[in-house]
């Protein structure tokens, strides 16, 4: 369903001039905290849910589709896969889009990659797909036109090469795999040509040690080592070149990778949990000559069981870890934050204990990530990050009294964790401390506030020995921070975008959570910061749409929408972080002006949030979700927790203008 063709319930709006009559926000608060109570698992927790995502399920077909054609697995296996293969073909036709590409979901707007992925995976010799394939090539021809300024008639390989690889730049992380997938499926033009076309990834690298990888300076960010084996060996299986000595120490390695890969599989054998590294590592092993290798056989099984029954493919398992962390936060109540009156002691100490089960207790075999981590899912095939572990940290804080010695080791273990991640310029990179060269694996804002949060939570509860290192570790992280502030106030984020941005970029979110890092230390006595958040603050508030709502930013591209749409999410975000400085700093008394202006936006901005809501009954979510390599998603959980978090900030708020507790500020 369309975001036009939801009918929301009619409420009755609140006016800035109206006085403070609280009421539907409570409601809307209330009801939303029971929709978002019915979406746990029979364990307890929130598992979510991902969008379908086009790219996802072209490369499992292209997977699955080979390995028929390879004569791998039994008879039943391979009818069963013909089955998946023929489902699958028939969402993607159901899901292009009009203008003949196709997007990462069904939301998105077509990109180039995920367009050349469906137009590869799809047969080129069955007359039920000759509409399909010559319309994409089309979509193709003038997305590549487009990027390289030309005007061909005809889609040539290699100018379809450039533009695909221009859309990643130096990062081959994605672009490599793409073009390799394209090439198998004859695509690129005759084997030859089509490999020269294709940089050879040093797959030979892996088999260093891996605290070298950061050193040698690899041009794949640091989860994607196992594509860097699999689609190195693919190509170099199918197009060998001149250098001898090079040929001869990969051929030497080949066996060696192989068991370090084998290594690093998962048991769930989805690397990642994600379908499309799954299916791009399966479908080099399998255009390799390795179709009996036990990680192809692995890969499969995961690829099997991933299937949705509509025939399509998530980009990742779940990321229950994630939406749990982030429903608990949500759920704290609007009377006393620092509690969940909403779940009884029982439902908070199977949380508690479900999320201490989670935490990663020896080093990661995939990242060598020390222990003390949290990774997104509870599955087999995450990671430890530096997203989830302050997530989870944050969640035990509401979860728990301080005095709780299980909890309190735990929380201890994961700042270290997040203390020995931390990069040399003070921010928070995803997964390993020192790559640094590519955009996922460089600090980011919105990693970086998270963990100063986590920090500053649990700060007091840290011996005094701990207490002045993890001081300078938010010295750092302010200073990462302000360096890393746009000249208009914003903070662009690394795992969220906007695709109506002409950048791709979401400085709402960026900044929002910046923003709440910058209330949690707002006992730092430091100007540069002070006036970095009063910035922020000011550029949130001029991002609000004429609506009252917030989308990704004003930065929009004419082209693409004719306006920037408002979003729950990223309403919801905004709300949350104004309502969170208005609290903080209305009870320092600061700058009326500015206060009364937040306080007219929050009453306005609340009102669209209710009816994009539909007064806290229906929830339809955006693909502002930012995966590996400029993959977009939704997920259902995040319009819930985010407007939640918003309607308590609202409710908080109008509370405090009834009581008239703000210093200054008239109800």
């Amino acid at each position: 369903m369309s975001r036009q063709e939801i009918k929301h319930p009619s409420h009755t709006p609140m006016s800035p001039g109206d006085g403070p009559n609280a009421s539907p926000f409570e409601l809307a608060w209330r009801a939303t905290q029971q929709h978002l109570l019915i979406q746990r698992s029979p364990e307890g927790c929130w598992p979510g849910y991902l969008s379908s995502s086009a790219l996802s399920t072209a490369t499992a077909i292209m997977a699955l589709d080979e390995s028929i054609k390879a004569g791998v697995g039994t008879g039943a296996q391979q009818s069963h896969r013909r089955a998946e293969c023929e489902a699958g073909w028939a969402w993607l036709i159901a899901s292009q889009n009009p203008d003949g590409g196709w997007g990462d979901t069904t939301l998105s707007l077509s990109n180039i990659s995920t367009t050349a992925l469906v137009w590869a995976a799809l047969p080129r010799d069955d007359s039920r797909f000759l509409g399909a394939n010559r319309v994409a090539e089309q979509w193709l021809l003038e997305a590549v036109n487009q990027s390289l300024g030309t005007n061909h008639s005809q889609l040539e390989p290699r100018d379809l090469a450039t533009a695909i690889g221009r859309r990643y730049g130096k990062d081959h992380t994605f672009s490599v795999p793409i073009l390799t997938a394209l090439a198998l499926r004859g695509r690129l033009g005759d084997p030859t040509s089509a490999w020269r076309l294709i940089p050879q990834l040093p797959f030979e690298l892996a088999a260093f040690p891996r605290a070298w990888y950061a050193k040698l300076r690899l041009r794949v960010v640091s989860y994607a080592l196992p594509a860097l084996i699999a689609i190195g060996l693919v190509r170099f299986a199918n197009y060998r070149n001149w250098n001898f000595a090079t040929n001869a120490v990969r051929y030497l390695v080949k066996r060696r990778v192989m068991r370090i890969l084998q290594e690093i599989q998962p048991a769930s054998g989805g690397f990642l949990e994600a379908t499309p590294l799954t299916s791009f590592v399966t479908l080099g092993l399998l255009r390799a000559g390795l179709a009996s290798n036990p990680v192809v056989s692995a890969g499969l099984a995961f690829l099997d069981q991933s299937c949705r029954d509509d025939g399509s493919w998530p980009i990742d398992t779940n990321l229950a870890t994630w939406a749990t962390t982030l429903s608990i936060g949500a759920l704290r109540d609007a009377r006393d934050a620092k509690k969940l009156q909403v779940l009884n002691q029982t439902e908070q100490r199977d949380l508690r204990q479900w999320l201490l089960n989670q935490q990663y207790r020896s080093v990661h075999p995939f990242t060598q990530a020390a222990p003390g981590g949290w990774a997104w899912t509870p599955l087999s095939g995450g990671v430890p990050d530096a997203d989830d572990t302050p997530g989870a940290m944050l969640a035990l804080g509401l979860l728990t009294g301080d005095t709780d010695p299980e909890v309190l080791a735990a929380a201890r273990q994961g700042a270290r964790w997040l203390l020995g991640t931390q990069n040399r310029d003070g921010g928070m990179p995803t997964f390993c401390r020192g790559w640094g060269q590519l955009p996922f694996d460089r600090s980011s804002a919105d990693l970086t506030a998270h963990a100063l949060r986590a920090w500053q939570r649990w700060y007091p509860e840290f011996d005094e020995r701990d207490q002045r290192v993890f001081q300078q570790a938010f010295q750092k992280s302010v200073d990462f921070l302000l360096k890393q502030q746009q000249a208009n106030g914003a903070w662009v984020p690394l795992w969220f975008g906007n695709q109506y941005l002409t950048e791709e970029e979401n400085p709402v979110y960026g900044t929002s959570r910046v923003l709440l890092a910058w209330v949690a230390t707002r006992q730092m006595e430091r100007a540069d910061w002070n006036s970095a958040g009063h910035r922020a603050w000011q550029w949130l508030l001029r991002q609000q749409n004429p609506d009252g709502g917030w989308g990704g930013g004003r930065n929009f591209d004419p082209n693409a929408v004719p306006e920037m749409p408002s979003t729950i999410e990223e309403t919801g975000l905004a709300l949350e972080a104004l309502a969170e400085c208005y609290l903080a700093r209305s009870r320092d008394g600061e700058q009326q002006q500015l206060l009364d202006d937040t306080y007219k936006a929050l009453i306005s901005g609340g009102n669209r949030l209710l009816e994009l809501i539909g007064n806290g009954t229906c929830f339809p979510a955006s693909p502002i979700g930012f995966y590996f390599a400029k993959l977009w998603y939704y997920e259902s959980t995040y319009p819930i927790v985010f407007a939640l978090n918003a309607l308590r900030g609202l409710v908080q708020v109008c509370q405090t203008r009834t009581s008239g507790t703000n210093a200054g500020v008239a109800p």
